[in-house]
């Protein structure tokens, strides 16, 4: 296939403007924040409607051009980054809210649009979209129902699968699939959206979604806590969550290591000293927060009595809440220190997390005495993220061993290599830790499937 017979045919239904092939512009969309190397795509494509992507794909599936679907380009797993001969397809133009519809309680949105863009609408009309991440304001819903992303908020409201009634995709070939369901009752057979939740962009194009949305919390009860032991962690997660009826909003531990490197290193001021073992950031939303409040310190009060709260502080103002949430945020303010570093997003059944981290203290300790490891991560729902650095000489084989050790560990533990950022090109490799041969299998089979001739993120996730 030639570029040129591509760019001729594209330009007889987009526009100049919605066809890129300026070296520098296309640059920064040949990766994402993962960092994962890129190749410069032929040209960068900014669709403005459904049709115009179908039209994109149906050419390029004809004329056998690979395309990679981009959406915030805020993914850690290089699953929007551009490899080999390709165009990348910006969806940032198919921008902004079709329609909210409160009697539903339903958003349907452009797949461009970006995730604090919902958060707001949802809220100017009284209700809570719940799916939140640190980078609410550049990530867009596409890329985040793409990769299933989860966030500060799974343990009461679900991941990105469980926020999302309907899609609208474009295939390989073109066709339009029409699936703007909005009930949460429909069992007319299949339910096909869920092939292409957390596909990552190799089974089909989504351009428009429909979320669910829930009632609006106006602030939330949040206390920051030193606990003795994991094995305090779980009952006070257990407790908690029966105590205050399943209203948990956030479950957050930090280990001593991250605690303390984010009230040195990154600056953070501490509310508690960082000499105790673990701490915990917990959250309960609700439309009254001064109403709940002695619910919550009633638990609080309970956690002491038992022993498995040490120390605590709780929020007096929305002030205080965002100070220790900044402590758990703090991640993006040490990177830099660490570097360069690996970036784990790992998961375990909750029962067995405690055992695994120390498994993973003590192996990193002993291969490799100068490297710095922090565990935090959202406990509540199971995913644990490490960061380790500095890899000595940022030796790649180094950092082939740091994983292939910490990947073990997860799979003797039977974990997930992967939480919530996806697979990509970064965790490829390791993929058949978490995924038996006859589970690939059959992912390959939809793959060869919905795009036969290949040309929808390939070589992302696993190779055919």
């Amino acid at each position: 296939m030639a570029d040129t017979t591509l760019l001729h045919e594209l330009a007889t239904f987009l526009a100049p403007n919605q066809i890129i092939t300026d070296r520098d512009v296309c640059h920064t969309y040949a990766t994402d924040w993962s960092g994962e190397a890129g190749d410069l795509p032929i040209a960068v494509l900014r669709p403005k409607t459904t049709e115009e992507v179908s039209q994109i794909l149906a050419l390029c599936n004809r004329l056998g051009c690979a395309v990679v679907p981009q959406g915030g380009m805020t993914g850690l797993a290089g699953g929007a980054t551009v490899r080999g001969t390709a165009v990348a397809l910006s969806l940032d133009h198919l921008n902004g809210v079709i329609e909210l519809d409160a009697d539903s309680a339903t958003l349907t949105a452009w797949a461009g649009t970006p995730l604090e863009v919902l958060q707001t609408v949802a809220d100017d009309a009284g209700f809570l979209f719940a799916l939140d991440l640190g980078a609410r304001g550049s990530c867009q819903i596409g890329g985040n129902v793409a990769t299933n992303a989860g966030g500060n908020r799974v343990i009461r409201y679900g991941m990105a699968r469980d926020l999302v009634l309907g899609l609208e995709v474009v295939q390989a070939d073109g066709t339009v699939l029409s699936m703007l369901n909005k009930m949460a009752k429909n069992n007319a057979a299949f339910d096909l959206k869920h092939l292409f939740i957390g596909s990552e962009g190799t089974l089909g194009v989504i351009t428009k979604v429909v979320v669910k949305l829930h009632p609006k919390v106006n602030g939330a009860n949040t206390a920051l806590l030193a606990l003795s032991d994991f094995n305090a962690v779980t009952q006070l997660l257990r407790y908690s969550q029966q105590a205050l009826s399943g209203l948990v909003s956030a479950f957050e531990v930090m280990w001593q290591d991250y605690y303390s490197a984010a009230t040195t290193v990154g600056g953070k001021r501490a509310p508690l000293p960082a000499t105790y073992p673990i701490y915990v950031l917990m959250d309960m939303q609700s439309a009254d927060p001064q109403a709940t409040e002695a619910q919550f310190e009633a638990v609080l009060e309970h956690a002491f009595t038992e022993g498995w709260v040490w120390d605590a502080v709780i929020a007096q103002s929305q002030g205080d809440t965002n100070d220790l949430w900044a402590l758990r945020d703090a991640v993006s303010e040490l990177l830099p220190h660490y570097a360069p570093i690996i970036n784990f997003d790992i998961s375990f059944p909750i029962s067995r997390i405690g055992q695994a981290v120390e498994e993973l203290k003590q192996a990193l300790s002993v291969s490799y005495p100068d490297v710095n490891a922090l565990f935090f991560g959202h406990v509540g729902d199971g995913n644990i993220h490490l960061s380790v650095g500095p890899v000595p000489n940022n030796d790649k084989a180094i950092e082939y061993a740091i994983e292939k050790q910490c990947y073990e560990i997860a799979q003797r533990y039977q974990g997930s290599v992967s939480a919530e950022h996806g697979i990509g090109l970064h965790k490829k490799p390791w993929l058949h830790y978490s995924r038996t041969e006859s589970e690939l299998a059959l992912m390959r089979s939809l793959k060869r499937t919905l795009d036969p001739n290949g040309i929808l993120n390939p070589g992302k996730v696993f190779d055919l």
